[in-house]
């Protein structure tokens, strides 16, 4: 009796042996096919997830354009309705505008301060005048002066089809030009400097106007 009793308690093991890979690998499938789904089940809600800030970005985005767009059309709005209160500043010319003939001479050696005191002489006089007071002038910037004003009534008469005897100097300017730089030699091995100054020379002329 006790070895049946052994046979069967070995057969019984055996059999367990055998039906243990084959449960195991039963559970493993029945894990599988749970998992599937599970994962399947997130995959799917993830981009739902996912699709809700996607919209909100958009709806943001396009309020912001909605908001640029509207900014330069008020901003437009506004500058128009600026323009039209302010009236057009703008000069008032005459069919029959006066011509002004213009001569110019640079880099002139003569110190700005003398032949300033020249040019305040001759200011608003007629051009024969000008050239009587010019042509018996002792100071030295008289002569320069003198040919610029004959170059610009040459100017009128060339460009301008005016009588260069008929002008009268509108204006005249003289500015400072650059100024040379030169030293001489003293006692005691000094070097004192010597400023030799130029000038720019401007010339404007208008026809005079009949009385």
């Amino acid at each position: 009796m006790a070895d049946e009793k052994d046979n069967k308690e070995k057969t019984d093991s055996k059999e367990s042996k055998v039906d243990a890979p084959e449960a195991k690998a039963e559970k493993k499938e029945a894990a599988k096919k749970e998992s599937k789904p599970a994962a399947k089940k997130d995959s799917k809600e993830k981009p739902a997830k996912k699709a809700e800030p996607k919209a909100d970005k958009k709806e943001a985005k396009g309020k912001d354009e909605k908001a640029e767009k509207k900014a330069p059309a008020k901003r437009s709005r506004k500058k128009a309705e600026k323009a039209a209160e302010k009236p057009a500043k703008r000069r008032s010319r005459t069919p029959e505008e006066v011509p002004v003939v213009r001569a110019s001479a640079k880099y002139v050696r003569v110190a700005p301060r003398k032949a300033r005191l020249v040019a305040d002489q001759v200011r608003g006089l007629h051009i024969e005048q000008a050239r009587a007071l010019l042509a018996f002038s002792p100071r030295g910037a008289a002569r320069d002066i003198h040919k610029l004003i004959d170059s610009a009534a040459a100017n009128a008469e060339n460009n301008h089809d005016l009588v260069g005897d008929e002008m009268r100097i509108a204006s005249i300017t003289v500015d400072e030009g650059p100024t040379l730089r030169r030293y001489r030699p003293r006692a005691l091995g000094r070097a004192t400097p010597i400023n030799k100054r130029t000038s720019h020379i401007a010339v404007a002329l208008t026809p005079v106007e009949d009385d």
